[in-house]
């Protein structure tokens, strides 16, 4: 089993940035893909970005690219989402999910095995 905590959501202007963190605890080195989800009032969880761990690859989603970064910190299994200026649109719960080997479409939340309990992003205009 892992355990999943995410931190650091909060209000923020638009332009405005936050970083998010996720803390992993139990039986880490079962993960090998970890990644962050959100999910907005009456619309689906989609992707935002993503981490194969073992060789530090990554990928985004479009209206992500070029203003959040995932990050990951092996030493203290820590995932990290720094999100730059932010828009009205990234309004959701943030949450960070691990997998096995994410086979199957690594944006795709079924890939995802454990999940945190999420952290609330507010934008404001």
């Amino acid at each position: 089993q892992v355990q999943l905590v995410e931190s650091g959501g909060g209000s923020v202007q638009s332009g405005g940035s936050l970083t998010l963190s996720c803390a992993a605890s139990g039986y880490t080195t079962s993960t090998h893909c970890m990644g962050w989800f959100r999910q907005a009032p009456g619309q689906e969880r989609v992707a935002v970005a993503m981490v194969f761990t073992d060789e530090k690859i990554t990928h985004y989603a479009d209206s992500v690219k070029d203003r959040f970064t995932i990050s990951q910190d092996n030493a203290n299994n820590g995932l990290y989402l720094q999100m730059n200026n932010l828009r009205p649109e990234d309004t959701a719960m943030y949450y960070c999910a691990a997998g096995e080997y994410c086979s199957g479409g690594y944006f795709s939340d079924r890939a995802y095995k454990y999940w945190g309990q999420g952290t609330q992003v507010t934008v404001s205009s």
